[in-house]
């Protein structure tokens, strides 16, 4: 059994994810019925139709009211008031009848309703009956059986015991009746009509019915009852081949079923199933051994009809009154085997797949459980499809999907749950989902995916074998014969369909002689004349099924040479190489026995004491562990570890053990998927385990009240949570202070710990651990405030002391025992016993009572109140003539207050009236202002541009692959000089360009750098763009290795949230998708989307300058970022300025250039609008930089020099403002020169202002500094509301916006009915993945594509020009940019804006256009998804023709190196990865040739 071990480790892992749906019901379940289209399920008040995906179709109410007539009761609509509840015991669909019969116990009578199976509220018949029990919860069936001539009867077997009520509406005889089923037999639907003579009846006091069926001719019934020698399980056999119920009455026999293969009965049928198709036939019952759901076993048994005894001769049950009581007992039909022991079993379901037989099976403590038989009936290991989290009952009836057999329906105590048979998809390869050992989940050939065997049609398929004898899914064993010829044989353990391979090849890495050919399942290698060395030889088989291959490596050893004392470690080494094993020594297979079950009957030679276990605490736990058990017992010295293992010994889990003393030992009970009772054993050296201690796992603790829910915020308080299976618990800690584990007192009913501090008033969650998990209480703890203790008065009587302490009104509740009160005297404290307490109808003010016994005096200094951790010193009242002066003075001081007060208050509203109007003006005149702009806007700003400056390609992409990285973008590029020369590579270069051409190695060298702690997102995107320059020359297979390596991060996506997918540059793949991109859409970027991307970001710089624009914070007043609006500037004025320039070097002066600017521009602004109107008029750059320049205004024949600071210059503290226009009084029209500062060195050597480190803390434009100097004229600010330009926003907007439409739909047009040919490609490639992942929420396919393209090409565009043009981007255009590309992004968004008055602008600016926007956008899709595909001749052509285009414009042997130094910093990781994944040997040493090169190039340059 230890060979299933290793595979139930992969079993274990998907345990629990088979949730499957769930549908919630109304009250508790009583019937559920299944058929191909529906599931029918009645509750205490309801009657539900759902759909086999458990949606709901009608829910009906079985309330009503009784009627005096039959029918005896009549049930009224939802919603109508009834006065008694139908309680349905018989729910039977009659499908080829098209009818739903069902019958329920209502006033003591039985109600049957023939109902439509279409529309349960149509009720075809209804009458009082006698089908059924009276009671409710009684151990009663009923069943559709045929008899002869195709007679349609109703078998219904009532529990009869001292409980049983009486049918107080209908005669009933017997415990089992056949009922008609339609008018057209004899005496009408419902009627059992035998007679007194023909009755099935019970001898015996108690007999309840399990279960029952019809298979063939035979009827078969199952019940518990009470026999002359105690409790038993009966089988009844009915044969039905007779038309006429009393012959088929009469043909009754019976027998015994015994629990176990001893003698004696005993035991109760809990529930039951048929295996269909078995011959003889086959059934399994779940037993209850002892009576009790703790001990509970599968049984197999054999319940073929017997003939040993005459018919109507039964000792239990009688039809006809024979009078004989003295007869035989009946025959005794025993177990053929037991399947599995588990605990808590309270359902079982039979199921025939192939040769194998699947069991799934319920408990009573909310668990299925999925059991797999082989043909031989032996068990593997139990996996559990489903586990709750608390105890609910899974009930005895469970059915399967009838239309695909892929879900299981199981009723539980008030929800219907659909569970998945299997969960093959999480299986990704050959080899797992072989392993997972499930004969229901295939590898398909076609698809390459591990899916349900009708999943694969029209294919090819590999599937588990036919036992479970193997663990590996290839072995090899090595033979000798006489003559010293070894043979090799290699056999592949595994089902094929539907047919054998018949190209079936092995290839042997030795030479092997002459020998059988391969025959699927096995390759024969024969070896003549070796010597093997003592560490044996190794050797690799390649074996080819389909297209599929596989490696094996083994060590070929010398068998007998494998010696030493015999252990079970020598006898698995033996094994493991293939060889025999006898019971002491290693020989050759086809000598010895090569089962490793032997190895597990070996004794140890080693001499230990043999341990023993008393007792394990604690012994129950949750299924999620304990972390600290202490096991006693005595001889645990050598104990090393601790084994956990429940029935069939499958998935056995360990943990290592500490503080062993010899005579107890700490150890961690491990988490387990499986709920129930399982063994302890001690492990010592040897492997061996001794011991056999029980624990059970039982379900999750909760936490489910709180007393008392809040605290004091100084803690110490005590609090106990309440909840079941609380002390499973192992630790309370609070949601504020998590990093503190509270000092608790644990019980089976409740956790009682100190609440700790907390700094504010807060809600805190509880969390509560167990083992490695945390859960949360269903309420927090609250905090409040701590109590405020006012005064307290004392008075004498007798020689006691009495003290009154009056706490201000509070939430907390303190009760008297959490109050401890001191009285001090003389520096002596007295205890006061809090004895009662008592609340102020007025203030709700407490007053706790207190009494000191024998006190000599009540004179206090103080007491001392003691809350928690909370200590309060209360002191005695102040004198009251003090209090009272006090209130006399403070009125006069009030009145003096007022006085001044009012005296001031004129002066200064007589100064703000007159502020506030001068404000109100500004506002108006603002606002007015805007209004005027925003209805006099226009779009007619300048489209025509002379010549567009497009950056080539490989600046375009070296910019897009390194944008943060000046040093790679030049190593990667080659210089002008060398486009188009064919460079060759050096040796080591080559030798890995070759090895990144092997994609096998590529996918596992980029999976393993990004499993690295330490590889960044900067790491990941710097080798996408590596790998993208390299890979430039064959970007063919550049695409097949993007392909491949998005599939994979899909598949990590599906698990978690698919709709993630691609939104982050979190990964390789996704930058390498975007520098995909960028190769293939510059053709479709250059040739129509480049040319209306460069006019709107002409448009928007001409838009900007048209108003002021500060100099040292870039911000301007036309813009359409909130963030860069210039609101605070002052008044301005346009002016027309007539430049001249200079020709020649004899001073002659050029044709004047009229240039606008405004009268708040500085020098530098005013030089840069001359250079820029200057390239526009001409086409071409002025040839002095502006840097070089220098202006003069001209005065008749003087001339003044203006530059950004002079001496004229105004300055507010240590601040300086820029020099304008308007500080110059440049008139309109002013003429101006433009010089050479070279030629003018000798009026100014001043630089550039802005090469001051320090400029924006020097100087100013346009925006006031914040200093505290008064000003000489205060009133020269004038107040600024950001409000009142926001017109500016959307004036900026009106003037550009003809531009963004006409880009946004140059970008998702199709030009000439066609998306670019890379866009159409990658579409169809993610619409294939979806469909391939079972993927059908349209919204996540439009969300993956809005990731690929848009956002990872189009906004980095958008925001980015100067990675297409020649230009410089200033940070007022980059806030224009973005929030042009917020507005695309959104035009691409499913979700709709909810616009508000906290709604940012740059969401708002754009909110009426999105929404026709985002039509645009799906049509966009759609037709783009409607297009034809593209051959993969043509995408393949148009990738050599982009590749051929730029050929020899990347460094390419740059790129290499730079990627070796990746590949050198993670050469180990890469082996590891590389053997893991079974790489062929040959591509190892590729990677060790290609490292041998690099270490030897001693004079390559690395920086």
């Amino acid at each position: 059994m230890l060979l299933l071990c290793a595979l139930c480790a992969l079993w274990s892992t998907v345990a629990h994810r088979t949730a499957g749906k769930a549908f919630s019901l109304d009250g508790d379940t009583r019937k559920l019925a299944v058929t191909r289209e529906a599931v029918y399920v009645s509750t205490e008040k309801s009657l539900y139709h759902l759909r086999s995906d458990l949606s709901l179709v009608r829910r009906v109410s079985l309330r009503g009211w009784p009627l005096s007539s039959d029918p005896k009761f009549v049930r009224v609509p939802d919603g109508t008031a009834g006065n008694t509840t139908l309680k349905v015991n018989v729910l039977l669909p009659f499908t080829s009848n098209n009818t739903l019969v069902m019958c329920g116990a209502v006033d003591q009578c039985v109600h049957c309703e023939v109902l439509s199976l279409q529309d349960v509220s149509t009720v075809i018949h209804a009458e009082s009956a006698a089908l059924g029990p009276v009671s409710t919860h009684t151990e009663s069936v009923a069943f559709l059986v045929t008899g002869g001539e195709n007679n349609k009867y109703i078998l219904a077997a009532t529990e009869k015991s001292p409980r049983s009520m009486k049918n107080q509406c209908s005669i009933q005889e017997g415990i089992i009746n056949l009922f008609n089923t339609n008018n057209r037999q004899i005496g009408d639907i419902f009627s059992f009509n035998l007679g007194k003579d023909f009755a099935l009846r019970s001898k015996t006091d108690y007999v309840g019915f399990v279960d029952g069926f019809q298979v063939d001719s035979f009827i078969y019934v199952f019940s518990n009852l009470n026999s002359s020698t105690g409790k038993a399980v009966r089988l009844i056999w009915l044969n039905a081949q007779d038309s006429s119920r009393e012959a088929i009455l009469e043909s009754l026999r019976g027998a015994f079923l015994n629990t176990s293969s001893s003698a004696g009965f005993g035991g109760k049928l809990l529930a039951s199933s048929v295996i269909a198709g078995t011959t003889p036939l086959r059934w399994t019952g779940v037993f209850s051994v002892d009576g009790t759901r703790l001990n509970t076993e599968l049984l197999l048994f054999d319940i073929s009809p017997r003939y040993t005894s005459p018919p109507d001769m039964d000792k239990h049950f009688k039809v006809k009154d024979n009078n004989k009581d003295n007869l035989p007992e009946p025959e005794t039909v025993r177990p053929q085997k037991t399947l599995l022991k588990q605990s808590h079993m309270s359902s079982v379901l039979a199921l025939t797949h192939r040769v194998w037989k699947l069991f799934f099976i319920g408990t009573a403590n909310g668990q299925l459980i999925k059991l797999v038989v082989d043909k031989n009936y032996q068990p593997a290991c139990p996996k559990v499809l489903y586990r709750a989290d608390d105890d609910g009952e899974v009930f005895p009836k469970l059915y399967v999907d009838e239309v695909n057999h892929k879900h299981i329906y199981a009723a539980f105590t008030n929800q219907i749950m659909q569970i998945a048979v299997s969960n093959c998809s999480i299986y990704t390869t050959l080899h797992d989902c072989w392993s997972a050992q499930d004969p229901q989940c295939v590898w398909c050939h076609s698809t390459k995916r591990c899916t349900f065997e009708s999943d694969c049609q029209n294919s090819s398929w590999v599937s588990i074998s036919e036992d479970f004898q193997e663990e590996e899914m290839v072995s090899f064993k090595a033979e000798r014969n006489a003559s010293g010829q070894i043979t090799i044989r290699v056999q592949m353990h595994m089902s094929v369909g539907p047919s054998k391979p018949k190209n079936f090849a092995c290839h042997f890495t030795r030479l092997c002689g002459p020998g059988p050919a391969p025959s699927y399942p096995q390759c024969i290698c024969v070896l003549h004349d070796i010597r093997l060395p003592a560490q044996g030889v190794n050797m690799t088989v390649k074996m080819r099924m389909w297209n599929e291959e596989r490696l094996e490596n083994f060590s070929l050893r010398n068998c007998s040479e494998i010696r030493g004392l015999p252990s079970p470690a020598l006898c698995r080494e033996c094994i493991a190489a293939g060889c025999g094993w006898s019971s002491d020594s290693c020989s050759w297979a086809n000598e010895k026995s090569t089962n490793k079950s032997i190895c597990q009957k070996m004794e140890s030679h080693m001499n230990y004491v043999k341990p023993e276990i008393s007792s394990v605490s604690p012994n129950v736990v949750s299924f999620y562990g304990k972390n600290h058990v202490l096991l006693k017992g005595r001889n645990l010295s050598h104990v090393t570890r601790v084994r956990v293992h429940a029935d069939l010994d499958c998935s056995p889990l360990e943990s290592p053990v500490w503080n062993n003393t010899g005579e107890s030992l700490t150890f961690r009970i491990p988490s387990s998927d499986n709920k129930g009772v399982v063994q302890v054993c001690a492990v010592l050296p040897d492997n061996s385990c001794h011991g056999n201690v029980k624990i059970t796992y039982g379900s999750l603790p909760s936490c489910t009240d709180i007393k008392p829910s809040s605290s004091w915020l100084s803690g110490g308080r005590t609090i106990t949570l309440f909840g079941s299976n609380i002390d499973f618990f192992d630790e309370v800690v609070h949601s504020h202070s998590p990093l503190k584990t509270l000092a608790a007192r644990f019980s089976k009913q409740n956790i009682s710990y100190t609440s700790p501090g907390a700094k504010n008033p807060l809600s805190s969650i509880v969390f509560l651990k167990v083992a490695n998990h945390t859960l949360s209480c269903s309420r927090p703890v609250t905090y409040l405030p701590d109590p405020v203790f006012t005064t307290y008065t004392s008075t004498k009587i007798g020689g006691d002391a009495t003290i009154i302490i009056t706490k201000k009104a509070d939430n907390l509740d303190i009760q008297l025992k959490e109050l401890s009160v001191w009285a001090v005297v003389d520096g002596q404290k007295y205890p006061c016993l809090v004895n009662s307490s008592k609340t102020n109808k007025f203030s709700n003010n407490t007053d706790f009572i207190c009494q000191i016994k024998n006190t000599p005096s009540t004179n206090f200094e103080y007491l001392m109140i003691q809350v928690g951790d909370s200590s309060v010193i209360l002191k005695p009242k102040l004198d009251l003539m003090l209090i009272l002066l006090v209130l006399l003075l403070i009125p006069c001081i009030v009145i003096a207050v007022v006085i001044v007060y009012k005296k001031k208050q004129n002066q200064l509203t007589n100064r703000m009236n007159s502020l506030m109007e001068n404000l109100e003006m500004d506002i108006r005149n603002d606002i007015r202002q805007g209004f005027i702009e925003l209805q006099t806007e226009n779009d007619d700003l300048l489209e025509n541009v002379s010549t567009i400056p497009f950056l080539d390609y490989k600046h375009f992409a070296s910019r897009i692959f390194f944008p943060e990285s000046e040093a790679l973008m030049k190593s990667c590029v080659n210089d002008i000089h060398q486009d188009g020369v064919i460079v060759q590579l050096d040796e080591c270069c080559q030798s890995l360009s070759k090895l990144i051409r092997d994609q096998f190695f590529l996918t596992s060298m980029v999976h393993t750098m990004e499993e690295q702690k330490n590889f960044s997102i900067k790491d990941k995107c710097v080798l996408a763009s590596l790998l993208t320059v390299a890979l430039h020359s064959d970007l063919t297979y550049l695409t097949e290795v993007m392909e491949v390596l998005l599939k994979d991060l899909m598949q990590q996506s599906s698990h978690t949230q698919p709709k993630l997918l691609l939104r982050r540059t979190e990964s390789t793949v996704e930058k390498l998708l975007t520098n995909w991109m960028s190769i293939c859409l510059y053709g479709f970027l250059r040739e129509g989307v480049g040319q209306q991307l460069f006019l709107l970001v002409s448009a928007l710089s001409q838009q900007i300058s048209k108003g002021p624009v500060d100099c040292v914070t870039e911000k301007a007043l036309y813009t359409l970022s909130e963030d860069w609006l210039l609101w605070q500037a002052q008044d301005f004025k346009p002016l027309k300025l007539k430049v001249l320039f200079a020709v020649g070097s004899d001073g002659e002066m050029s044709e004047p250039l009229e240039v606008a600017v405004l009268t708040c521009d500085t020098v530098d602004q005013v030089k840069d609008k001359i250079l820029t109107t200057f390239r526009t008029k001409f086409g071409f750059p002025y040839n002095i930089p502006l840097r070089e320049l220098c202006i003069e205004y001209v005065r008749g024949t003087a001339s003044l020099h203006l530059e950004e600071v002079d001496l004229s210059s105004e300055r507010l503290g240590d601040v300086t403002m820029l020099n304008t226009m308007k500080h110059y009084k440049i008139p309109d029209g002013a003429t101006i020169k433009v010089l050479s500062r070279k030629t003018r060195a000798s009026l100014s050597n001043q630089l550039s202002v802005k090469d001051d480190q320090d400029f924006s803390g020097k100087y100013f434009h346009l925006i006031d500094p914040d200093i505290v100097e008064d000003l000489k004229n205060p009133e020269k600010k004038k107040l600024k509301l950001k409000e009142v330009h926001l017109t500016k926003l959307l004036s900026t907007k009106v003037a550009v916006h003809s531009y963004v439409e006409k880009l946004f739909r140059c970008i998702w047009g199709l030009q000439y009915n066609r998306a670019p040919l890379a866009v159409k490609h990658f579409f169809d490639f993610l619409d294939a993945q979806a469909e391939d992942m079972k993927i059908t929420d349209p919204d996540i396919l439009h969300i993956w594509k809005t990731n690929s393209l848009p956002l990872r090409f189009w906004v980095n565009i958008l925001k980015n020009p100067q990675f297409v043009f020649d230009l410089e981007k200033s940070p007022n255009l980059d806030g224009c940019l973005s929030v042009i590309a917020q507005a695309f992004m959104d035009s691409f968004s499913l979700s709709d804006t909810q616009l508000g008055k906290h709604t940012p602008t740059n969401k708002l600016l754009y909110a009426k256009e999105i929404p026709k926007y985002k039509q645009e956008v799906k049509v966009y899709y759609k037709q783009v998804q409607d297009q034809p595909s593209i051959p993969n001749s043509e995408f393949t052509a148009f990738l050599q023709k982009e590749s051929k285009k730029h050929e020899n414009e990347f460094n390419e042997a740059g790129a290499l190196k730079e990627l070796y130094k990746f590949i050198q910093r993670y050469f180990s990781e890469i082996q590891e990865k590389l053997e893991e994944n079974g790489a062929p040997a040959e591509l190892k040493e590729k990677l060790h040739h290609v490292k041998k090169l690099f270490d030897e190039l001693k004079s390559c340059s690395w920086n």
